[in-house]
């Protein structure tokens, strides 16, 4: 094995490199058991975890009395892990932040019940930056989370431990929550598949609905598309919103043609040379597919948009700190905050005057993207604004005009979506030169998930991922 990657996938154990559909279809036709795959999980977790460090509390002792008892749902008896901003009856939620006591919780999220309705054993919480805020999985005065392909990488954020554990080959699958890229950011830097759903598609989690606007959505990370479209069929068992359209479940291609708008530009400009190139092939992919492609010369958001956007989580920063005590318990102490959040809560305070034009403008982004896209089944654009750091390049230990300034050019592309509400999904299409993945995303619009899925199914199938257990 390289140096430098690190992976835990092997043939000697049940897990394989199946995913977690396939795992589910095993376990219900008695060739395995759920116990021997949470122990499998738990070897491989034990392997990488002191390199890869994707893990912020195991839970592996109630994880084997789990897999001990009758389970059910669609995924009954498949590993895998919830984020550590997400709340698990019994056990701290700690957002990522030294500022936040270690208090249990006193019952499980709105999300984690939808999560674990689909039958999943539940094996810890995953990393993240300080309260989501970064979009990288790294801290002051601790060790960063690394990136499996190249450990001297970012991985991503913020869901980044759940895209290390799923990339590496711990578990299939494992929650995720986006509120400016955080699913499809880690899932484009760890070779992943990445859907960011429709606003309001699964249950809105607590601390998202007093929110001006709300951005954050959950979901998962995988590494086939199937296991996505099948997640998605199984968290509409549990909560199905009227106001949107079910999208069931979708199991391939559609023999549906769609029509496909290409942009590449950012309001930061344009990406890199080798991401360029990425979605370029990826348009041309999709044209030999019969898919009509048509070029984009304007952008759906002017530049004020990157200002509007980071107004905002400037403003949830600063909430964050001056609510602490109340949200998190009075052990909070917000000047244990990392350097990047206190920044942004900084930011927020000399700028206060303009979050109500920004909030205007950020709610507006909805009927601006939907005229935007009038005409096109779906958008084809970058994930990311240039190919994946290494660990450093984004961290807040950076000062922050510098990490700022960097943040705007990295994750240029993301935040669209989520001010609009709309679906997208990153997929993992290449690698770039120094072996790291590339992703591309697909957005369409509020309910169309089932479009994504579809074309996601036909990419996969016609440009097989990079598997990082394949690579010398």
């Amino acid at each position: 094995m390289n140096q430098t990657r690190v992976h835990a996938f092997t043939d000697d154990d049940p897990l394989a490199d199946h995913d977690a559909v396939k795992l589910a279809q095993l376990i219900r036709e008695g060739e395995l058991s759920s116990s021997e795959l949470v122990e499998a999980a738990i070897v491989r977790a034990e392997r990488v975890q002191s390199v890869l460090r994707g893990i912020e509390l195991p839970l592996f002792d109630q994880a084997r009395l789990q897999a001990s008892r009758k389970i059910e749902g669609p995924f009954a008896g498949v590993p895998s892990f919830i984020k550590d901003n997400t709340d698990i009856q019994g056990h701290p939620t700690r957002f990522g932040s030294q500022a936040v006591p270690d208090k249990p919780a006193t019952h499980d999220g709105a999300f984690a019940r939808q999560f674990l309705s689909a039958g999943f054993i539940l094996l810890g919480k995953t990393r993240l930056p300080e309260f989501g805020f970064n979009c990288s999985t790294e801290f002051e005065g601790l060790a960063p989370t690394t990136n499996p392909w190249n450990i001297e990488y970012s991985c991503g954020g913020s869901s980044g431990g759940a895209a290390v554990l799923v990339a590496a080959g711990v578990v299939p699958v494992a929650h995720a929550n986006d509120g400016g890229g955080s699913i499809r950011i880690p899932a484009a830097c760890c070779g992943l598949v990445g859907l960011k759903v429709s606003r309001g598609r699964f249950v809105t989690p607590e601390i998202a609905r007093s929110l001006p606007i709300n951005v954050v959505c959950d979901g998962i990370v995988s590494r086939t598309v199937r296991d996505t479209a099948h997640f998605v069929a199984a968290a509409e068992q549990f909560h199905r919103n009227p106001a949107l359209h079910p999208v069931g479940l979708i199991e391939g291609p559609s023999t549906r043609r769609f029509k496909i708008g290409l942009m590449t530009d950012s309001i930061t400009g344009p990406p890199c040379p080798e991401t360029l190139a990425t979605v370029e092939r990826t348009a041309n992919l999709l044209e030999t597919l019969g898919h009509s492609i048509t070029r984009l010369s304007t952008l759906p958001v002017t530049s004020a948009f990157a200002n509007d956007f980071i107004d905002y989580w400037g403003f949830l920063a600063w909430v964050t700190g001056r609510l602490g005590k109340k949200t998190f318990g009075k052990e909070f102490l917000p000047e244990k905050m990392d350097s990047f959040v206190k920044g942004l809560a900084s930011r927020f305070r000399s700028r206060t005057w303009k979050l109500p034009m920004a909030l205007y403008r950020l709610k507006r982004t909805q009927k601006d993207y939907a005229h935007y896209m009038h005409g096109l089944d779906a958008i084809l654009m970058p994930v990311l604004g240039h190919v994946t750091p290494k660990l450093g390049y984004i961290s807040p230990d950076v000062p922050f005009e510098k990490l700022m300034g960097r943040l705007s050019a990295y994750a240029a592309y993301t935040p669209l979506d989520n001010a609009a509400g709309t679906p997208a999904i990153a997929l993992p299409i290449g690698l770039s030169v120094q072996g790291l993945p590339i992703g591309i995303q697909l957005a369409s619009a509020i309910g169309n998930e089932g479009i994504l899925l579809e074309l996601a199914y036909e990419i996969e199938q016609a440009n097989p991922w990079p598997k990082i257990q394949a690579l010398p």
